[in-house]
């Protein structure tokens, strides 16, 4: 009995005869001619689900979308209009013509899009206007916040109802960039960048840095800091943080050293550094000093670390500096007590709403960051740290001057503690020599 199914031979046979393989090899060869996404010049990433599950909000803008990859966000729509208005703005300041912006944009569009890890599906035209449009919004925002004349009074961000807070933010993230390289060559066109005193793309974005970021690139602007190769934003921080010292090679087994409260119990004395430089972190064997740059610490903090944190990861740079600090960072403040130490110091100026809340900071950005014993930046100085606290008479000094010689009755106290000092001592001969 038939069952009126074709059989299985002349079901392939279909399949062969109606399969048109020309039109289907002119498919696959179109789809491979797409712009190569594993490019040399890519340095902005879409962030990795294992980092961005642990704080989704620090990633992901609020107000406005930069670049392709937000685009089209209909909660960020809203800030079309002011684009609109600030390259109105860009052009008329400028009297550079929209057609002259664009042939320069297009001129470098292959190199624009491989700058992106993602693929996208703008079409050409969309692209070159989008990219002009947020290029221009960035350029005059950094305008507006060096020069406060270049501000209208109707201008949301700077005046009611403020918006620069969550303006301010959303530059800095890594999904939310554009090349460095073609916004200084858009500036490039404008006599904006003539005038005297002359300003500078690169002047412009580190006082933004410095007047909204505080520690994060605090400071006079230093000549001697290469920015020839910035790649955006977020890489002009990592480029302002590089160590100003290359750390001596050491070899460690295990990445470990102790806490603050553990080093204060050894004697280390705990020193504001006149270095800028967040990494800059020293340690003098010699006086038992341990110097460190101020860091400052608000609800924003954990923002622009996470993003510096996941282009280290994403870009494969060779050293992860802000990694490296990181987890240092985190084997010094365990506890509450740790940071409490640091304040009291000036180390860490503190606006979260605990000391606890800094433990919790950097608990948590311990979590999937990646560091490796072969390049970690601050081998040499746990070392001399761990060394340091290992001494024996370290700790006796550093127990006399905190348990007697700060007392009321340090001067009764003191012959007691040379006395156990003294049986100290004569015990670990005795020690010595029962071994011998």
């Amino acid at each position: 009995m038939e069952s009126g199914r074709p059989s299985s031979t002349n079901h392939e046979l279909s399949h062969q005869v109606s399969l048109d393989i020309d039109r289907l090899a002119q498919s696959v060869t179109e789809e491979l001619e797409i712009s190569n996404p594993f490019s040399d010049t890519c340095c902005i990433y879409k962030v990795p689900e294992r980092l961005r599950e642990l704080n989704e909000k620090a990633y992901t803008p609020r107000l406005v979308s930069i670049g392709p990859i937000h685009h089209g966000n209909d909660k960020l729509k809203a800030m079309e209009d002011h684009k609109r208005m600030y390259l109105k703005e860009f052009i008329a300041r400028t009297k550079v013509s929209v057609k002259g912006f664009i042939e320069l944009i297009k001129e470098k569009e292959t190199r624009l899009r491989n700058c992106y890890a993602e693929t996208n599906g703008f079409s050409s035209e969309y692209f070159i206007k989008m990219i002009l449009m947020d290029a221009a919004f960035v350029i005059m925002l950094l305008l507006k916040w060096t020069y406060t004349d270049f501000r209208g009074s109707r201008d949301s961000i700077f005046y009611p109802p403020y918006k620069s807070v969550d303006v301010r933010v959303d530059i800095c993230l890594l999904e939310n960039q554009l090349p460095f390289f073609i916004l200084e060559e858009l500036c490039g066109l404008s006599p904006i960048f003539g005038n005297s005193p002359k300003a500078t793309l690169i002047g412009l974005t580190h006082w933004f840095f410095s007047y909204e970021w505080g520690s994060w690139a605090v400071g006079e602007y230093l000549g001697g800091v290469d920015f020839s190769e910035v790649k955006h934003l977020v890489d002009f921080l990592t480029i302002y943080h590089r160590p100003t010292e290359q750390q001596q090679y050491e070899e460690l087994e295990v990445l470990t050293a102790p806490s603050v409260k553990e080093l204060h119990q050894a004697g280390v004395k705990f020193v504001l550094s006149s270095s800028k430089h967040l990494l800059d972190i020293k340690f003098d064997r010699n006086k038992g000093r341990l110097e460190f740059p101020r860091l400052q610490l608000d609800d924003r903090t954990e923002i622009i670390i996470r993003n510096m944190q996941a282009f280290e990861q994403c870009h494969g740079l060779t050293h992860g500096y802000v990694g490296d600090y990181i987890f240092l960072m985190g084997l010094f403040v365990s506890a509450s007590k740790d940071v409490e130490m640091l304040v009291e110091n000036r180390i860490i100026e503190n606006w979260l709403p605990s000391n606890e809340e800094v433990v919790q900071l950097f608990y948590n950005l311990n979590k999937q960051n990646s560091v490796w014993s072969g390049t970690f930046l601050f081998k040499g100085l746990i070392k001399d740290l761990n060394a340091f606290c290992e001494r024996p008479w370290n700790k006796w000094k550093a127990n006399l001057k905190q348990n007697y010689f700060n007392t009321p009755w340090a001067a009764v106290s003191v012959s007691g503690a040379v006395i156990l000092l003294i049986l100290t001592v004569i015990q670990s001969v005795c020690s010595i020599l029962q071994v011998v």
